[in-house]
């Protein structure tokens, strides 16, 4: 027990550190506007309009990598509301004033990254069934992941978290749907 406090003692000091460079630092205006959109990209319509977009131009397992995308995405959904109503983790923001960001957080909590999860959980589960894309759908997903600790909306542990969650729902997602 002492060893776990003393772990997360570094971790929380990690963050906090980490936090305050990054709510300190004036980010050139083109970065603060990409930081914006790849985390309004992560709330969601993004990856209604690639589900759209596969729909349509997908091929012949395109109705299986849909699926396992969305059924990814709402395991997410279900795992980090859990998660964070459990933990009652402040967010950054909360903590300590952004110089430069004005976003509001969806949800009251922290930990774990919700964006995280559903980013990582969608680009490796869409990624595997479209490996050709995979390269840009990891680029996407980690800007989200990115932009939600420069927006001061989580700490790099809720982001690392997350973005482990994801990518575990995504293994797992791809490999139940791959049989369809």
């Amino acid at each position: 027990m002492i060893v776990a406090r003393a772990v997360w003692e570094q971790i929380q000091s990690n963050d906090y550190r980490l936090m305050r460079r990054v709510h300190r630092w004036r980010a050139p205006r083109w970065f603060r506007i990409l930081m914006i959109v790849a985390t309004r990209g992560g709330d969601g319509w993004l990856w209604y309009a690639l589900g759209l977009i596969l729909l349509l131009f997908g091929g012949e397992h395109r109705f299986a990598a849909i699926g396992a995308g969305a059924s990814s995405a709402v395991a997410g959904i279900f795992l980090f509301r859990a998660l964070k109503s459990t933990s009652r983790r402040k967010r950054p923001c909360e903590i300590e004033p952004h110089c430069w960001s004005s976003i509001l957080p969806p949800d009251k909590y922290s930990f774990p990254s919700g964006h995280s999860i559903t980013a990582f959980a969608v680009a490796i589960t869409l990624g595997l069934f479209y490996p050709y894309l995979l390269t840009c759908l990891l680029a996407v997903a980690f800007l989200i992941a990115v932009s939600r600790i420069v927006l001061g909306m989580h700490f790099l542990s809720d982001v690392l978290a997350g973005s482990a969650i994801g990518i575990a729902l995504g293994l797992a997602s791809s490999h139940i749907f791959a049989a369809f």
